[in-house]
């Protein structure tokens, strides 16, 4: 039987890691009637001033920009922030992206900034395990010295366990206005190999991706209960659905990308 969202697990398999994720995901759900209202706050905030999502995650993380930003269900004023943006936009030679110290290294995080195209009003999400890589942080940092809102997601956990790797000293949070706690535990994985051969099974993109759907989902509560239309995607695969979704991106044309 796997135990609950401290990491701990006796064997490896199907069950035991849906035994060990469930209660993982219910902790997730506490944050419903306090970070993540306050988040949510912070976005409609956002959307109502015509700004847009920005997010951004490294490595696996980026796939909770790939959850908030582009998707079927999700908001049409919403951008995906990558490092190979600093290839595929901003000139830098591909090698750059073979550097598996990238995500690591804060020297291009105002470049990425810079890309994103952001506006007075645009908010930003920005997730990371660890939350002390230098690329994440310097970003968070010129987030805020430019005075955008900065919702993080980051594994409380981990992150407590770190020590920064920016110049600063600081880590994801300490720039943060509202912290989304994972729950994710260090290291990530949460079952156990044989005669301690290490863990296995990481956490960490389900309960990001889990996030991201609270957190649009408040975010079209509040806008419906006032009688707002939000400008929402519909799946590009059915019926009409391009259509819908290609007149409503043209609000935002130059701001968000989606190709990249």
């Amino acid at each position: 039987m796997a135990s609950s969202n401290t990491g701990e697990s006796t064997g490896v398999g199907a069950q035991a890691y849906v035994q060990t994720l469930m209660p993982i995901l219910a902790a997730v759900t506490t944050q419903i009637d306090g970070p993540i209202q306050q988040a949510a706050d912070l976005m409609v905030t956002s959307l109502r001033a015509n700004g847009v999502i920005q997010a951004f995650g490294s490595g696996h993380s980026e796939a909770l920009a790939m959850e908030i930003a582009g998707r079927a269900g999700g908001l049409i004023a919403s951008n995906r922030i990558a490092l190979r943006d600093l290839v595929l936009l901003g000139g830098e030679p591909r090698e750059l992206l073979r550097s598996a110290e990238l995500e690591r290294d804060p020297a291009y995080s105002r470049k990425l900034y810079e890309l994103s195209a952001a506006r007075e009003g645009d908010l930003f999400v920005i997730a990371s395990n660890s939350g002390v890589n230098g690329s994440i942080v310097e970003l968070a940092r010129v987030v805020k010295e430019h005075g955008h809102p900065l919702i993080a997601i980051t594994s409380l956990q981990h992150t407590g366990g770190m020590d920064s790797r920016h110049p600063s000293g600081k880590k994801l949070i300490d720039f943060a206005d509202v912290v989304l706690d994972n729950q994710a535990p260090y290291g990530d994985s949460v079952l156990d190999l044989p005669d301690g051969a290490g863990k296995v099974c990481a956490v960490s993109s389900i309960t990001a991706a889990l996030i991201a759907q609270l957190l649009v989902a408040e975010v079209l509560r509040r806008m419906t209960e006032a009688g707002e239309t939000p400008p929402v995607y519909l799946s590009a695969n059915i019926p009409g659905g391009d259509e819908h979704n290609h007149a409503l991106e043209a609000r935002y044309a130059g701001r968000i990308r989606r190709t990249a």
